[in-house]
């Protein structure tokens, strides 16, 4: 099959989150299957065609939009063997972040993102790459499906192409004025409650729920939630509508980045049969981030937005009861000017035991993995979730809350029967998160146990090639019912 998976960002060339790793990852998983498949995302100024060898193929590709056309440049470059193009328009795309500044969204993410959803289609059109299957990701390419289902329906080019849909986090819907329609080309009778009207203002991952011939989402369980009040964020009754096409595929992880056989980033590595470099990690990670040198103490980490809805104020709440049980605590991340003085605070506290960068780091984001003991995901949703899988890898135990992907991947541990990989909670309380870390510290303070633990964890297997065979089932039934096969 043909396959162009539109999105707004991909790794390595433009990140914000989960969504980035699932773009540069599961097109190479689709490759390998035997599928012509390409990437296509915008070219933000952080795109340097120097750094990553890009050429140009357009100079110039005629987009309409707002009632007029603007000029696209089309560029392209490769992960791996797999072709990515990129849209290059500087007055939409040559600014400092992706999508907003300190300040809030950018007014005119409406008009950006329409632009890059036709342009995408247009591009398809003018390089002669018709795929099969158009994968469109969030809200920022919700209108490829609307595209192929208004404006260009019945085109030649377009009569086939099918189109899959991926929520990677309802909560982020592309929310807009009225006016929006008009910026994209679309007609006033699209805003009714069954288009993309959403209490008075325009959807545009509605849109791509209403118009893509399947929807997923990155987990089975989070697929099942986001049909409810509780997860659905108003959008329930439009997914139990199609709930038929409602489809949960697990994100993968990328073990050729992420594996402690083989990671560059780490003091030492280490395997299941031999976890001998993983006490080295650990000892590094305690001295960079200031800690005493102690192998026994249980350390705790976190690399999170630092956010309510990664429960990050249940672990400011309920830190001080955990340093109680003699652990140590680690945290990367940023995000709520609240919880940056919550933990700030906890370090002023417990100067000793934790250890605080308020930021980004890759390489230490992999040196927390491997020399970590407990990894902690109280999140109130979590669509998938990837921490916790890489956790798995590098024998750091998930203590997680039970929804969404991180239900679906970590299994409690039963220490009669040895069996399980983490340990879950239910409750959204810091009480309940507490009870949860305590029973981790207890199994840690059983070696023998606790090494049982983590090679089960070290056992799992997430690698892309499960996931893919699974989009390659979906992208089939789209083709099927698309050119009548039974």
């Amino acid at each position: 099959m043909r396959i162009l998976l539109a999105s707004s960002e991909a790794a390595p060339f433009a990140k914000t989150g989960g969504l980035a790793d699932v773009a540069g990852a599961l097109p190479k998983a689709l490759a390998k299957l035997g599928h012509d498949v390409r990437v296509v995302l915008p070219r933000y100024r952080g795109v340097d065609p120097v750094k990553f060898q890009l050429r140009q193929v357009l100079t110039s590709l005629s987009v309409p939009v707002a009632g007029r056309t603007a000029d696209a440049t089309i560029w392209e470059g490769a992960i791996g063997s797999v072709p990515v193009f990129f849209v290059g328009h500087d007055g939409y795309y040559n600014r400092d972040a992706l999508y907003q500044t300190q300040d809030g969204d950018y007014p005119d993410n409406a008009e950006r993102f329409a632009f890059f959803s036709r342009a995408v289609l247009e591009m398809t059109r003018a390089l002669g790459f018709l795929p099969d299957i158009y994968h469109c990701n969030d809200w920022q390419t919700g209108l490829v499906p609307t595209y192929l289902r208004t404006s260009l329906q019945g085109t030649r080019e377009f009569q086939a192409a099918g189109a899959l849909f991926t929520v990677h986090n309802l909560g982020y819907q592309g929310l807009f004025g009225p006016e929006a329609l008009a910026m994209a080309n679309l007609g006033q009778e699209l805003f009714n409650p069954f288009g993309l009207e959403f209490y008075g203002k325009v959807n545009l991952l509605k849109a791509g729920l209403v118009f893509a011939d399947l929807i997923t989402t990155v987990s089975r369980k989070y697929s099942q939630e986001i049909q409810t009040e509780e997860f659905g964020h108003g959008l329930e009754g439009v997914l139990r509508a199609r709930a038929k096409d409602v489809y949960g595929i697990l994100n993968g992880i990328d073990y050729d980045e992420w594996h402690p056989s083989r990671d560059a980033f780490i003091a030492a590595t280490f395997s299941p049969d031999d976890l001998s470099g993983k006490a080295v990690c650990k000892a590094d990670l305690q001295r960079a981030f200031g800690l005493q040198e102690r192998p026994d103490v249980p350390l705790l980490a976190v690399i999170s937005r630092l956010t309510p809805q990664k429960g990050m104020d249940l672990v400011a709440e309920a830190l001080d009861a955990l340093l109680d049980l003699d652990t140590q605590f680690v945290l990367l991340g940023t995000g709520d000017a609240n919880l940056h003085k919550a933990f700030e605070g906890a370090k002023a506290r417990h100067p000793s035991c934790v250890g605080l960068q308020l930021g980004f780091d890759v390489g230490l984001s992999h040196k927390i993995e491997a020399g970590a003991d407990m990894f902690l995901m109280p999140s109130r949703y979590e669509p998938c979730g990837l921490n916790q899988m890489y956790s798995l890898a590098y024998g750091t135990a998930p203590v997680v809350r039970a929804t969404g992907g991180l239900d679906d991947t970590i299994q409690p541990f039963d220490p009669g029967t040895g069996e399980g990989t983490g340990f879950k909670f239910a409750g959204i309380t810091p009480q309940a998160f507490l009870e949860a870390v305590r029973a981790a510290v207890g199994l840690y303070r059983q070696p023998d146990t606790w090494r049982r633990l983590i090679r089960n964890g070290m056992a799992c297997d997430f690698s892309w090639d499960r996931s893919a065979r699974e989009y390659e089932a979906l992208y089939q039934q789209i083709v099927d019912r698309r050119t009548g096969r039974p």
